[in-house]
């Protein structure tokens, strides 16, 4: 070992193999450094909309620190159980963000799950004018109606405490909270029974208004409260259209020409 060291040749070689390894490693500990890689999930499928997120669809990978912008998520336990957002997909090896991973509860689908047997969905035109206030999904409303009687006005509340179940925007894209760039509502859904249903429908064939109001959070508050608060106005609309039908009839069969 003496007659290796006191070589100066070999002395020489083993200081720049020794400067190498450490130039190599204080390099790699720069970069390790600047770049300040954290692990996070990807997506190792491509996961169509709707789907859920189950623990195989997950990996973890190691990305620069720079590279995991606000809209990424960290934690691998906040994608799995989850959903890809009903208006989109996320590509295999993808980071997950938070705009495409959203609960069920959170899905638009989900509301129409537990709606009774035998309901029917009904899609209701209204803005935030026409309403008086902005109404969001799970919020309690009433349908007032609007109409004359014998050149009267008549206004009076047809049926009471109606869940929605969802909003639409102008552009049909689904409606959950309230932000900056929301824009205004379009459209309410929510469910009726068959003969609230058709009474609605029948609203819509005579000369009136449907005007939604909005209740407050403890308005009905855990029971089912949906039914007809007017029998009056229940009346009045069937016997106008049992009139119109009727108008409709006569019209027809005056039109009917009989020759021998």
């Amino acid at each position: 070992m003496k007659k290796i060291f006191a070589n100066k040749g070999v002395v020489t070689f083993l200081g720049g193999i020794l400067c190498i390894v450490i130039l190599f490693f204080a390099y790699r500990y720069r970069v390790n450094k600047e770049i300040n890689p954290i692990s996070v999930p990807y997506a190792k499928t491509k996961l169509e909309s709707r789907t859920e997120i189950t623990n195989e669809n997950v990996g973890t990978v190691k990305v620069p620190a720079s590279m995991v912008t606000e809209g990424v998520i960290r934690d691998k336990s906040q994608v799995i159980g989850k959903y890809v957002n009903y208006n989109t997909f996320i590509p295999a090896g993808s980071l997950f963000y938070a705009s495409s991973v959203i609960t069920w509860d959170q899905m638009p689908d989900s509301a129409w799950s537990d709606i009774p047997d035998g309901n029917t969905i009904v899609y209701l035109s209204a803005t935030s004018t026409t309403t008086g206030s902005f109404i969001y999904p799970g919020d309690k409303i009433d349908l007032y109606f609007k109409t004359t009687d014998n050149g009267k006005l008549v206004y009076g509340k047809l049926i009471e405490g109606i869940k929605v179940l969802a909003v639409k925007d102008s552009t049909g894209a689904h409606i959950f909270k309230k932000t900056a760039s929301q824009k205004d509502f379009s459209t309410l859904i929510f469910s009726l029974s068959e003969d609230l249903h058709l009474l609605l429908r029948k609203s819509g064939y005579v000369s009136g208004e449907i005007i939604p109001v909005t209740r407050n959070q403890d308005y009905c508050k855990d029971k089912d409260c949906t039914k007809v608060s007017s029998t009056y106005l229940r009346n009045l609309i069937e016997s106008q259209v049992d009139s119109a039908v009727q108008d409709n009839t006569t019209s027809s069969d005056s039109q009917v020409k009989v020759t021998e």
